[in-house]
């Protein structure tokens, strides 16, 4: 019988990694579980019972104690399998063009702090000679657009890491996976109007367990984004801003 999964999710209440979580635990995974909200983290670890392993809360701009954070979970599980980063930050967008400090505190949830965490978690994958790396980002990373461009630049930067970390650590039998998600009924976009293209946190679960699984290093989630941001990534600027619904606040 093969021995079950080894599963360190950080940002673990967010919606979207919930979903996922639940998912490995039906599959007999052994997880675990960190976040900042602590009320949230031991609410979704007494729903997942004996699956989860280790829980911790942690607030990630303390980036500080990510060695620290990503040791204490690897130890508890004895070694990791699938190590997957959730968090993130949509932010004010209007703000961070006013306010430097909202437009850091943006580039620090959404790349710096995610950056910590990587940092150990690739080199203790490299250690083992094994495992999957998977960081949630977003389409919106694929151009900048006046609604979100402070967000987006975050995760591009991201993207870019992912991509020197994924050609690094080929040869040590870790793979990085860089999940572009679209648009998903989640809190973060309880303010945003939604339309058809807007997914179900369960559906993005389903997509993401599914590009871990056959190896796809970069995967837009659901798949109909990727030649919409096709089209979006390509367009000359002089038509892009001409399109309120691309360019538009």
């Amino acid at each position: 019988m093969p021995e079950s999964k080894r599963v360190a999710i950080f940002g673990a209440t967010s919606t979207i990694a919930q979903s996922i979580a639940r998912r490995y635990a039906a599959q007999g995974a052994r997880l675990a579980l960190i976040a900042r909200d602590s009320t949230k983290l031991e609410a979704l670890a007494e729903g997942l019972g004996p699956a989860v392993r280790f829980v911790r809360a942690q607030d990630f701009t303390h980036s500080e104690q990510a060695d620290d954070c990503v040791r204490a979970a690897f130890d508890a599980l004895g070694g990791c399998d699938v190590a997957l980063i959730a968090h993130g930050l949509l932010g004010d967008q209007l703000r961070s063009e006013r306010e430097l400090s909202v437009a850091l505190e943006i580039a620090q949830v959404n790349y710096t702090s995610v950056v910590a965490l990587l940092i150990p978690i690739a080199n203790r994958m490299a250690a083992q000679q094994r495992g999957q790396i998977a960081v949630l980002s977003t389409v919106a990373a694929e151009r900048g657009r006046p609604r979100n461009y402070t967000y987006a630049a975050a995760k591009a930067a991201l993207n870019t890491y992912l991509q020197g970390l994924r050609s690094r650590l080929y040869r040590d039998n870790v793979s990085v996976h860089t999940l572009k998600l679209g648009p998903t009924d989640t809190p973060m976009s309880a303010e945003h109007p939604k339309n058809a293209l807007f997914a179900t946190p369960d559906q993005v679960a389903r997509g993401v367990l599914s590009a871990l699984a056959h190896g796809t290093e970069e995967a837009f989630v659901p798949r109909y984004w990727r030649p919409i941001m096709f089209v979006v990534r390509n367009l000359p600027e002089a038509i892009f801003q001409r399109l309120p619904a691309l360019s538009g606040r």
